[in-house]
């Protein structure tokens, strides 16, 4: 599947909401961490999100996959970029303030470009793109202020644990490849996979929290 190169103004705008949603979540994980245990954030997160996307599933009248293979995917995109990422992310930001949380969640894109590097063939690593995740990590660091980086390496295993989730959102990426190819469309897919995020993480909250 071919890679589209430029980005349209309607993808500026996605990614503007994505990146104030997703740069949100570490303040309001720092919040509810203090109330909830991480399995039962975590389990709540995803559980909300999948009945968000289940109904707008069904108000565009788009029905979930049936095939075993489809879903043996979606339970690995729930996996490793749900399930995984964020329960250590949010038992990171138990340790880790939040701006600094959000300054280590940055590096996502330089794992992600890693990863499909040595995964794919068509998206390998250049020194521009290097130089654009450079940038875009200095740029989070800038607007959330340089004190941030005087909490760096206070809280090693919190900071491990944020940067294992980027790692593993990285191989998500790559994993994500093998959907469209299926014939799964982007809503169905995001939907299938916060069901088997919910899925997973349900036990894990009654078991361990």
């Amino acid at each position: 599947m071919a890679i589209r190169q430029t980005m349209t103004r309607g993808d500026w705008a996605l990614l503007a909401t994505l990146s104030a949603l997703w740069g949100g979540s570490f303040f309001f994980n720092s919040v509810a961490g203090r109330a909830l245990p991480p399995f039962t954030l975590v389990s709540l997160r995803v559980g909300l999100g999948a009945l968000i996307l289940l109904s707008l599933l069904r108000l565009t009248k788009q029905a979930l996959p049936g095939h075993w293979r489809v879903w043996r995917v979606l339970f690995g995109m729930g996996l490793i970029n749900n399930v995984i990422p964020f329960s250590l992310i949010v038992w990171g930001q138990q340790q880790v303030p939040s701006g600094l949380a959000a300054v280590l969640n940055a590096t996502t894109p330089f794992w992600t470009a890693l990863v499909v590097h040595f995964l794919t063939r068509d998206e390998k690593l250049t020194a521009a793109k290097l130089a654009g995740i450079a940038i875009g990590v200095v740029g989070v660091a800038v607007l959330i202020g340089p004190s941030v980086f005087l909490d760096l390496g206070s809280h090693g295993l919190g900071e491990f644990a944020i940067l294992l989730a980027t790692l593993s959102y990285g191989f998500s990426g790559a994993l994500g490849r093998h959907l469209p190819r299926l014939g799964v469309a982007p809503m169905t897919a995001a939907t299938g996979q916060m069901i088997a995020a919910t899925t997973m993480m349900v036990p894990l909250a009654l078991v361990f929290d």
